[in-house]
């Protein structure tokens, strides 16, 4: 039961995405671009051991990886894909070739620096706010003890 109190962690995700969308609308992203953000990212608590020196953390380092899709998403409802105009190529393939990393070039190439920035920072504020939701919930010290078990 590894992911166990991970499992536990999704209704309270769910309740605080609610909370979190107007922070959401007033960014950069998109709701479509922010779920894919947030696929990249995993959630620990360091020291669970201790629910008061307890904290939870988001694994970030993926996100850059989602980066680059994020202009391939379709704006609006049923909308072209928006495509930068240096992207070095165009269409299906060239998104294609580039999400298997056959892009011809180092992987943080198609990185907009500004973009993982805005997404990192976001994360991090997402991360505070569930933290303190479950803590107002009640919710953090069971957490903490089956993440310590794990």
């Amino acid at each position: 039961m590894t992911n166990g109190w991970r499992d536990q962690l999704a209704g309270a995700r769910m309740q605080v995405d609610q909370q979190f969308n107007d922070r959401i609308l007033g960014s950069e992203f998109s709701n479509q671009e922010w779920g894919l953000i947030m696929t990249a990212v995993e959630f620990d608590i360091q020291q669970p051991d201790d629910p008061d020196q307890a904290e939870l953390v988001a694994d970030t380092d993926k996100i850059a990886q989602v980066i680059p899709e994020l202009d391939n998403l379709p704006q609006g409802m049923g909308g072209p894909p928006q495509r930068q105009s240096d992207s070095g190529g165009d269409g299906l393939f060239s998104g294609l070739k580039s999400a298997l990393g056959l892009g011809g070039g180092s992987e943080g190439d198609n990185v907009d620096e500004q973009k993982l920035e805005s997404a990192t920072a976001l994360v991090e504020e997402y991360t505070t706010e569930l933290q303190t939701h479950l803590e107002q919930e009640g919710r953090w010290e069971m957490l903490c003890e089956r993440a310590s078990q794990s």
